[in-house]
C-alpha cells in the first residue's frame, strides 16, 4: 500500500465555518475511498485565513514568506487537491482567488483537483462551472466531474448533512481517488532557496 499526499485548501473565513465542514467531509470521504482501492492517504490542510496578511504581503514585496512558502509547498506538491471557498459577490472569495494568484502558473499543472463551494442559497452553485472551474482549467489542474456545493439547507440532515449532499460528496471523493490511483505518486519538488546562503553566511564570506 503507498501513501498519498492529500492537501485541503480551506478559504472560510469564520471559526468554525461550513466551508471547512465541507472541507472535513470532503477529506473524510476521499480518505475512505482511497483506502478502499488500497491507497494510504497523508492529509495537509492549508487554512487561508492563516496566511491572510502573508498573501497581502507576497503581492507588495513579490517574494511569499516562510509561513507562505510552506503552505504553497504543501498543495504544489500534494498528489491531489480539494479547494474548498465560501462564495462573495457571485464568485469565490478574495482570499482563494489571491492564494491562487501567489502559486506559480504551472504549479499545479496535471495535478488531480476536486472543487467545493459554500453559501447561504442554492443560486450560487454555478459558481462552481463558471468560475472555480475555468480558473483550474487556466492553471491545467485536472479537475473531477463532480463539484460540490453547499448552500445552509444542505447541513440539515440527522449527521448533520443532506441525504443529496452527502450522495455528491462520496461520488466526488471516489472520482478524485480514481484519478488519484491511476497515476504515480508525486514526489515534493525541490526548494529553489535550499541553497541559498543566508545573510549571514554572505557576510562571513562562506557562499
Amino acid at each position: 500500500m503507498s501513501t498519498r499526499t492529500l492537501a485541503v485548501v480551506s478559504a472560510g473565513l469564520s471559526v468554525p465555518s461550513s466551508t471547512r465542514l465541507l472541507a472535513d467531509r470532503l477529506t473524510t470521504a476521499t480518505v475512505a475511498a482511497l483506502r478502499e482501492r488500497g491507497e494510504d492517504a497523508t492529509v495537509e490542510v492549508v487554512e487561508l485565513r492563516e496566511h491572510a496578511r502573508d498573501v497581502a504581503d507576497a503581492f507588495v514585496t513579490g517574494f511569499p514568506d516562510a509561513a507562505l512558502r510552506a503552505a504553497v509547498e504543501t498543495v504544489t506538491g500534494a498528489d491531489a487537491v480539494i479547494a474548498v471557498t465560501p462564495v462573495f459577490t457571485a464568485s469565490y472569495s478574495g482570499l482563494f482567488k489571491s492564494f491562487v494568484d501567489v502559486l506559480e502558473e504551472d504549479a499545479l499543472t496535471g495535478t488531480p483537483v476536486l472543487l467545493a463551494a459554500t453559501a447561504g442559497t442554492a443560486r450560487h452553485s454555478l459558481v462552481l462551472e463558471h468560475a472555480m472551474r475555468p480558473l483550474f482549467a487556466h492553471l491545467r489542474a485536472v479537475t473531477v466531474p463532480t463539484a460540490v456545493f453547499a448552500a445552509s439547507e444542505d447541513w440539515a440532515g440527522g449527521d448533520g448533512t443532506s441525504a443529496e449532499l452527502s450522495r455528491r460528496i462520496t461520488r466526488a471523493a471516489g472520482e478524485l481517488a480514481d484519478v488519484v490511483t491511476g497515476r504515480p505518486a508525486s514526489a515534493r519538488p525541490a526548494d529553489p532557496f535550499a541553497d541559498v546562503p543566508s545573510f549571514e553566511q554572505l557576510l562571513r564570506g562562506e557562499a
